[in-house]
């Protein structure tokens, strides 16, 4: 017999990588989540692991074991959710983590509605890139994540999450008060081949797209200055630092000639609990709050 409990440990492995990892997301030591692998191997009767120096690969009849781990704790997530909608959900706390201008555009006008509409709900808002709300929302530490289209993005086919789209925003270009271009009604990219830039930092959803578009626009952004704060960012390139590209609601600029890159913004929870009342109730407010985006 498998014990479900060490099904959520092989999970954690398989979202982070390494025992070290998997540990500190569970607030276990390296030793015990070992242990629980080594006994789930046991239990299982067959090699679920094979170690990669510092990394922990899994076998295919671990890769198998993670699918019906994730099929457990979506259906834990279920009953958990029909447990609370039987005991009301009028009452209680949630979680959500979110970058900053989707905090500022959508998360503090839902928690300000519902004060006034569900009083008794609890909201607690982490700020977290999008790029960092996920793991979190896999961890449990979290219940809602608001994160972004990019490439190391769960897929949308994802059976660990179930998502809701909230809105779509384009990204502008940001110059320095004198450069030749301020004020354009358009701007070339291409046109900032030569400069110096500001831009997130390496991992940042928002540095993908930078590198991405400028590589299309035919080279590779000098990049001279780093910080994952828009309002840095901003503020660097206003004491003539570089240039920037960045999402709209995050730091307005100008906008780019031809098809401007977009980012596509979205709640994820976990699989299961988008029907737990709480839940429900912040997630319709979050989307309803994000309609009233300009797309």
């Amino acid at each position: 017999m498998i014990d479900p409990r060490r099904l959520r440990v092989l999970s954690a492995l398989a979202d982070h990588g390494t025992v070290t990892a998997a540990a500190r997301a569970l607030h276990l030591t390296p030793s015990a989540v070992s242990q629980q692998l080594a006994a789930l191997e046991s239990e299982a009767g067959q090699e679920l692991l094979r170690r990669r120096g510092r990394r922990v690969a899994l076998t295919a009849a671990g890769e198998l074991l993670v699918g019906h781990a994730n099929a457990v704790a979506a259906e834990l997530e279920r009953a958990q959710a029909g447990l609370a909608a039987f005991a009301g959900g009028k009452t209680g706390r949630v979680e959500v983590a979110s970058f900053a201008s989707a905090i500022t555009q959508v998360v503090a006008p839902a928690v300000a509605a519902l004060r006034t509409t569900a009083p008794g709900v609890a909201i607690r808002v982490r700020d977290a890139e999008g790029h960092a709300s996920v793991p979190l929302l896999l961890d449990g530490e979290i219940d809602l994540a608001i994160t972004e289209e990019h490439r190391a993005a769960p897929r949308a086919d994802d059976r660990r999450l179930t998502r809701f789209p909230l809105y779509t925003e384009p990204f502008d270009v940001v110059l320095p008060p004198e450069h030749p271009l301020a004020g354009a009604a358009e701007v070339d990219l291409g046109a900032l081949a030569d400069e110096d830039w500001v831009a997130p930092l390496p991992g940042n959803p928002v540095r993908d797209v930078v590198e991405l578009v400028c590589g299309q626009a035919g080279f590779a952004p000098r990049v001279r200055h780093t910080s994952d704060d828009f309002r840095a960012i901003g503020a660097l390139v206003r004491a003539g630092a570089g240039v920037a590209l960045a999402p709209r609601n995050a730091l307005p600029g100008q906008p780019v000639r031809g098809q401007a890159p977009l980012r596509r913004v979205f709640a994820a929870v976990r699989r299961g609990s988008e029907d737990h009342p709480l839940v429900k109730l912040v997630r319709d407010e979050l989307v309803r709050c994000a309609a009233h985006q300009p797309t």
